[in-house]
């Protein structure tokens, strides 16, 4: 799943691949805002932590796992 985070004041947003859920990592933000924690920590699929100073987050958009197909396809008339 695809997790993007805005940080305030910066032009390129964070993309996270994680194999964590969409609920699991709602959680997660809501828990580090609701509970003033200093930092946001997020593992990606290859087992790396990435780490956001709450503060800095201006938004987290939560994807799904769907595939997008790039190329052409074979039309039959």
């Amino acid at each position: 799943m695809e997790v993007r985070i805005g940080v305030q004041n910066v032009s390129r947003e964070i993309v996270v691949e994680t194999d964590q859920s969409p609920e699991d990592v709602e959680k997660a933000v809501a828990d580090a805002i609701e509970n003033s924690k200093p930092l946001l920590s997020l593992t990606d699929r290859r087992e790396k932590t990435i780490v956001v100073p709450v503060a800095s987050i201006g938004y987290v958009e939560i994807g799904s796992d769907t595939k997008q197909t790039v190329g052409f396809a074979a039309v039959a008339d």
